[in-house]
Formats: C-alpha cells, sequence, structure tokens
C-alpha cells in the first residue's frame, strides 16, 4: 500500500475522569476520513501515547482500524526505550490485519549512539512483516538520529521511511540525499512542509491536520503536484496555527482547539495539563483568525478555571469549589451571590479541578470541604 500526501498524529480524547472518550474518538476519526485525509497516525506523540496502558493503546488503534474500515492507510504507533520492549510492542501490533505500517521513534532518555540506534531498529525490523516509519524528534528523545545513520537503515528490509522532526531543513536536505529515491521521508512539522516536499519529501505527518484535515490534505496534494501556488497560498493562511499548536507542549494546543470547535472535551494526562490563561487568548485569537472558531464560542475553555469561595460568616468553616462559569459566580470570578468580604473570601484560578481540591484540602482550618454543582 503505497503512503504518501498528509496524515494526521490524531489525539486521544479523554473524559474528564481520565477514561478514553471512544465516541469522540470515532467522530474524529470518522470525520478525518471524510475530510480527505491521506493516512491516520493513532498513538504518536499528539496521542499522548506515554501515558496510556497496554490495553489503552490497543483500544486506540483497534478503535482506529474498525472505524477506518481500509478507506486509508493507518501507521500505528509502537514505540520503547528498550529494545526487547519495541520489538514485543511492535511484533503485537503488527499482527493486527488493520494496521498498515509501524511508527517507532528513537529510545528515548538513555540516549543510544548511532551504532544504538542502527541496531534497536534493525532489531524491530527484523522481527516483523509490517514496514517502519522511523521516528526522528531529538527534542523529545534527546537522541538524533543522523543522516549517515538513516541512509544504513534503510537498506534493511521492512524500514521503509522516516518521520523527520528535527527542525533542521539542512539536515533533511542531506537525509534526503543519502537514502535512496524509494524511501519516504516525511516532515514532522507543519510549518517546513513545503520545504521538505520541495527536497524530495513524500508528505507530512501532521498535528494541524486534527483541526484542518481537509485543508492540510489540499495543501500536500497541490505540493506534491507541483501546484505551488495553491500549496502556498494555504500554508499562508494557516501557518500561525500551525505555529500555534507549539506555543505550549504538544498536545496542549491542539486538544483546546478541537474543544473549541466542539469535537472533544479539552482533558489531558498528567504531566500535560490546560494551556496557562494568556497564551490560550493568544490561541482563540488564531483559531477564531482561521475561521474554526468564533470568539464567544471558544470562551467556553474558562470552563477549566476553578475557584474556592471561603466563609466563616455562621456555622462551620467552609471552603465551597466552584467552577469560573457558574451561575452563582459573579462575572465569573467565583464569588457566589451574597459575597460579604468580611466573612468570606475566595481564591483561585486553579486551572484543575484536582488542583482546586487540593488547595482546598490545605486550609487546615476549614471544617467543611464541599464542591457546588456546577462542578
Amino acid at each position: 500500500m503505497q503512503l504518501k500526501g498528509c496524515g494526521t498524529a490524531i489525539v486521544t480524547p479523554f473524559h474528564q475522569d481520565g477514561a478514553i472518550d471512544d465516541a469522540a474518538l470515532r467522530n474524529l476519526v470518522a470525520w478525518q476520513v471524510e475530510s480527505g485525509i491521506d493516512f491516520l497516525v493513532p498513538c504518536g506523540t499528539t496521542g499522548e501515547t506515554p501515558t496510556l496502558t497496554h490495553e489503552e493503546w490497543l483500544q486506540v488503534i483497534d478503535t482506529t482500524i474498525e472505524v477506518v474500515a481500509g478507506r486509508v492507510p493507518i501507521v500505528a504507533g509502537a514505540t520503547s526505550n528498550s529494545t526487547v520492549e519495541a520489538v514485543a510492542r511492535a511484533k503485537e501490533v503488527a499482527a493486527r490485519p488493520g494496521v498498515n505500517f509501524i511508527l517507532t521513534a528513537s529510545p528515548y532518555y538513555n540516549k543510544p549512539t548511532q551504532e544504538g540506534q542502527y541496531r534497536h531498529f534493525r532489531a524491530i525490523a527484523e522481527a516483523v512483516d509490517k514496514p517502519l516509519i522511523l521516528y526522528n524528534v531529538p527534542g523529545r528523545t534527546g537522541a538524533n538520529l543522523e543522516p549517515a545513520t538513516l541512509a544504513r537503515l534503510a537498506e534493511v528490509p521492512n524500514v521503509a521511511g522516516v518521520k523527520e522532526a528535527s527542525g533542521n531543513i539542512s539536515q533533511i536536505a542531506d537525509v534526503l540525499n543519502a537514502v535512496p529515491e524509494r524511501f519516504l521521508v516525511f516532515s514532522g512539522d507543519d510549518a517546513i512542509t513545503l520545504p521538505v516536499i520541495s527536497l524530495g519529501g513524500v508528505g507530512i505527518i501532521s498535528v494541524a491536520s486534527n483541526e484542518i484535515p481537509h485543508e492540510m490534505a489540499e495543501m500536500t496534494r497541490a505540493a506534491l503536484n507541483n501546484d505551488w501556488a495553491t500549496a502556498r497560498r494555504i500554508h499562508r493562511k494557516y501557518l500561525p496555527l500551525m505555529q500555534a499548536n507549539f506555543i505550549e507542549s504538544n498536545p496542549m494546543p491542539v486538544k483546546a482547539v478541537l474543544a473549541m470547535m466542539g469535537r472533544i472535551e479539552e482533558n489531558y494526562r498528567p504531566p500535560m495539563c490546560p494551556m496557562r490563561r494568556e497564551t490560550r487568548s493568544k490561541l482563540q485569537k488564531i483559531a477564531a483568525e482561521a475561521g474554526l472558531v468564533t470568539k464567544a464560542a471558544a470562551a467556553v475553555t474558562d470552563h477549566h478555571d476553578f475557584y474556592i469561595y471561603e466563609t466563616w460568616s455562621a456555622g462551620p468553616h467552609k471552603a465551597i469549589i466552584h467552577r469560573a462559569g457558574c451561575s452563582q459566580c459573579n462575572s465569573g470570578k467565583g464569588r457566589p451571590a451574597g459575597h460579604d468580604a468580611e466573612h468570606s473570601s475566595w481564591h483561585g484560578p486553579y486551572s484543575a479541578l484536582a488542583e482546586a481540591r487540593e488547595a482546598a484540602h490545605s486550609m487546615a482550618e476549614v471544617l467543611i470541604r464541599s464542591e457546588c454543582k456546577c462542578v
């Protein structure tokens, strides 16, 4: 099966309790395919895969397979910084008929040498019968996969290509000069998709296509067809969004925009957390300018701010957690009606409910801690 064009490194939606939002995931996958995306990449970095259990990792991949139903290729993420574990994961996912390629990143934290990375990837390739797309993202792994090493790996059966997310155009040019023409080189950064294709790359494994799948697919196809006027027009329009997706750690911004669009709930697995207020405001403006949301609709993102209303005027000392948009609150500042500055105070904002709960419990003198119905 041919692999080229724009593939989405799809997010993993969660409920507020941390469970995978299966309905939202299914809707996202269906929308991606219907929007004309060329392939899908479940369980990559953008999918918060390091926080998934083994069962959840397989659940996301299996759900993607089921919804896609063979309409586009699936490149399933399977990475570990232990070569033995990486081989086991690759073998497990390769056994699924709906998986066409396997995406596997350089070992992280260990910082292996070039020879260590070569042996790691060769061991995976020799253990499976599905082609590998290697993933070079030194900013996250601490280990750069150099062009000479990729040239060696390109000669290993089942090593089909690389997602190059070094962000170094000079290095990517060296890669394309070092590997055979059949070796697939994908950009790992939306903003440099066009220069990578101009050098001989075959597409992009994209974050922005979570939000704009049709537009990213159209831009990539135009570039691959040498229609640079169309490709540049789309690139110029959506470049601020592509860049804004990394205004804070991926996938925090892209999940925030998808929540603004009403496609998912904005929930993360720790250590990911909601964005800071000031960067969220910038992101909201960029998303609105891109035509993805209205400013009014984007305001719902304030639901991630929580406040503690503390009162001691009569009866037990109390701390009550409120959501910012609570109807009992004044101007979304966590001040319930009847606020008395002499016998009560409010604290916050807290970006997450767990943070607000921890703060409430730290108030040693409080005898009653509770949560408003808005929470």
